[in-house]
């Protein structure tokens, strides 16, 4: 079946829901996983010539901070769990571009991430991550909702 699971997350309670769905999936099919944290290269404004560069080194910290955070707490789960796990911390302005790539880069063979089951309007202006990753991946990919 599958051997390595590549398991994104974005901090929010539905992600982190799926992270620990995806390390007991991965437990009861023994395979491995990966957890992903991608950060926005520009994690400011587009206004930049305006922002001191204090500030941008200040979101750009703040960003990696939450993203060991949470790729710690990935990590631990797994470890509590007895999944084999490693992390990966990206950077890219198109998420679903990086997860594609780590999960090719890493060997996943499957994809297991969160729907945040925006439609209508909200889902039109804020696109969805999940959706262009089930639209562009050549991976199978596992839709927790």
């Amino acid at each position: 079946m599958f051997s390595h699971i590549l398991l994104p997350t974005d901090g929010s309670p539905l992600s982190q829901a799926a992270v620990q769905q995806g390390v007991n999936f991965a437990k009861d099919i023994h395979a491995r996983v990966t957890g992903l944290y991608v950060v926005p290269e520009r994690s400011y404004s587009i206004y930049e010539a305006e922002l001191p560069g204090k500030f941008k080194e200040e979101a750009a910290a703040e960003w990696k901070a939450k993203a060991e955070q949470l790729l710690s707490a990935l990590s631990k789960a797994a470890k509590e769990a007895g999944v084999s796990c490693d992390v990966v911390l990206e950077s890219s302005d198109q998420p679903y571009e990086a997860i594609i790539d780590v999960a090719d880069k890493k060997g996943c063979d499957l994809i297991m991430m969160a729907s945040h089951g925006r439609r209508g309007v909200g889902a039109l202006l804020l696109g969805s991550e999940t959706q262009k990753v089930l639209t562009h991946s050549k991976i199978p990919v596992l839709v927790y909702r």
